[in-house]
C-alpha cells in the first residue's frame, strides 16, 4: 500500500522562518536590517508590515517576492491542494515602462509566462475595467495623474491571478485624497471579493493606514529590524477614523513605537544619550521650533499624543518620528507612552525672542549632540579656528556609510549655522568660528 501526506488547503501561504538579511559597506564592514524575523501568512487576511525607515520592512517584502535572497533564513511556499503559491508586488515608484500604453503595461506580466496575444488583451481589459480605468487602454503613463498610473501597477500585478498581492508602501507617493480614494476602491474589492487573490501583504509607514486597512500588524524595532509587536485589528469593515476604537488603537500603536527600546540603538548607547556613531535624521530648524509651538499651545500646555499631532499636522509617523526624537536628544522633548511632552527649556524656548531661541538651541546642541560639540572644540583648540569638513566625514565613516556620514555631518552643520556655533563655507567645505557667538 502507498502512503502520501495528504496537500491542506488550509496551509499557511508563506512561512518567513528566522529571516537575518545584511548589506555589505564600501569598506568592508557590514549593515544588519533584518534579524530573526519570523512571518506566516494566511488565507483572507490583509497584514501590514509597520515601522519606521530602516527597519527592513521592504527587505523582508522583496525576499518574499524573490527579488533578493536573505543573508539567513528560509522562506517557504507551504503545499497546498488549491495549486502552487504566487505572488504579485505593486511598488511605490509606479514602476511603468513609459513607451508602453497602459493596455501594454497590464500585458506585460501576462506576455512574459507566454499566454496568447488574444487572451492577454481579453484579461488585461478584464483587469483594467475592474481597477477603474475603462477608456484610458491607450493613454501613455505621462498622460495620466499619480492615482491613475498606480492603478495601472494594480492591474498589472492582478491580471497574471497572483495568490498573494505584495504591496510596497503603495499610497506614499500620492496626495492625501487620491490615496484614500485608492485605498478606500482596494478595501472594496477586496471585501466584495473580486480580486483574484487569497491574501495581502503590505509594507506601511502610516499608521492609520494600517488600522484602516489591515487584520494583523506586524510593528517593527529598526536598525536592526525585528517584529516586536503583532497587533490583531478586531474592527469591522468599513473603518472610520474617529471611531474611539479606531483612535485608542492608532493610540496603542504609537505608544509601542515611542517605547525606549524601540528607538533607534547607537554603538555607543541607545537614543538619546549616545555617541558619534549615530545617524542623525536631516529635520530643519524651521520644523523643530514650529512642532515645538504647537505643543506648546492651547489645547496641548505641552503635552501631546503623537497621533493626535499627525493628525493634526498631516504628518505620517516616519516623519513625525525623526522630528520628535531629534528634539530628545536636545533634551528639549521627551516621548512618553505615546505622548510628546515638552521639557522646561523647550517652553521657554517657545516663549523667548529670536536672539534667545538661538542661544537656548546653541547651549542644547553643543551640550548633547556629542559631534556638534567635537566640531566646536576642534575648532576652539586650533589657533586658524577653522578644520576641512573631510576631517570630521572621515571619521563618521568608521561608524557608518559615505551615505549616511555626509547625511549627519550635514544635519550637524544646518542645527550649527542656525544656532550660530560654527560657521560652514560650502565652497572650500570648511568649518570656522567665523560669525560664531
Amino acid at each position: 500500500m502507498t502512503c502520501f501526506t495528504p496537500i491542506n488547503t488550509a496551509a499557511p501561504l508563506v512561512e518567513a522562518t528566522a529571516i537575518r538579511h545584511l548589506y555589505g559597506k564600501a569598506e568592508g564592514a557590514n549593515l544588519l536590517v533584518l534579524d530573526n524575523v519570523d512571518l506566516t501568512l494566511n488565507e483572507n487576511e490583509i497584514v501590514g508590515l509597520l515601522g519606521r525607515s530602516g527597519s527592513g520592512k521592504s527587505t523582508l517584502l522583496r525576499s518574499i517576492a524573490g527579488l533578493i535572497k536573505p543573508t539567513e533564513g528560509q522562506i517557504a511556499f507551504p503545499p497546498r491542494a488549491d495549486g502552487p503559491t504566487t505572488v504579485s508586488m505593486v511598488f511605490q515608484s509606479f514602476a511603468l515602462f513609459p513607451w508602453l500604453t497602459v493596455l501594454q503595461n497590464v500585458e506585460v506580466g501576462l506576455e512574459a509566462k507566454g499566454v496568447r496575444a488574444e487572451e492577454r488583451r481579453k484579461r488585461a481589459l478584464a483587469a483594467i475595467d475592474l481597477i477603474g480605468l475603462d477608456g484610458f487602454e491607450n493613454a501613455y503613463p505621462k498622460e495620466l495623474s499619480g492615482g491613475m498610473r498606480q492603478r495601472v501597477g494594480l492591474a498589472r500585478a492582478l491580471v497574471v491571478d497572483p495568490s498573494i498581492l505584495l504591496m510596497d508602501e503603495p499610497f506614499s507617493a500620492l496626495d492625501v485624497l487620491t490615496a484614500e480614494t485608492l485605498r478606500t476602491d482596494l478595501l472594496d474589492l477586496w471585501s466584495e471579493g473580486r480580486m483574484p487573490i487569497k491574501s495581502i501583504l503590505m509594507v506601511t509607514h502610516n499608521i492609520e493606514e494600517a488600522v484602516l486597512m489591515c487584520d494583523r500588524i506586524l510593528v517593527f524595532s529598526s536598525n536592526p529590524g525585528r517584529v516586536v509587536s503583532t497587533i490583531k485589528v478586531d474592527l469591522p469593515q468599513p473603518r472610520h477614523r474617529q471611531d474611539p476604537a479606531f483612535r485608542a488603537l492608532v493610540e496603542r500603536i504609537y505608544a509601542q513605537m515611542t517605547r525606549p527600546d524601540q528607538a533607534p540603538a547607537a554603538r555607543d548607547g541607545v537614543f538619546p544619550g549616545m555617541g558619534l556613531s549615530m545617524v542623525l535624521p536631516r529635520v530643519s530648524t524651521n520644523v523643530m521650533a514650529g512642532l515645538i509651538e504647537a505643543v506648546h499651545a492651547a489645547p496641548f500646555d505641552g503635552r501631546a499624543p503623537m497621533s493626535d499631532l499627525a493628525q493634526d499636522l498631516q504628518y505620517e509617523a516616519d516623519e513625525l518620528f525623526p522630528i520628535a526624537e531629534t528634539l530628545q536628544l536636545l533634551r528639549l522633548a521627551e516621548l512618553r507612552e505615546g505622548d510628546l511632552v515638552l521639557t522646561a527649556t523647550a517652553r521657554r524656548y517657545a516663549e523667548a525672542e529670536v536672539d534667545a531661541r538661538k542661544q537656548i538651541f546653541a547651549q542644547q546642541l553643543l551640550a548633547h549632540v556629542p559631534l556638534a560639540g567635537h566640531v566646536r572644540r576642534v575648532l576652539d583648540d586650533r589657533p586658524s579656528h577653522s578644520a576641512p569638513a573631510s576631517r570630521f566625514r572621515d571619521e563618521l565613516e568608521d561608524f557608518m556609510s559615505p551615505d549616511y556620514a555626509d547625511q549627519t555631518l550635514r544635519a550637524v552643520t544646518n542645527w550649527s549655522r542656525y544656532a550660530e556655533a560654527f560657521s560652514y563655507d560650502e565652497g572650500a567645505d570648511r568649518f570656522s568660528l567665523d560669525d560664531a557667538v
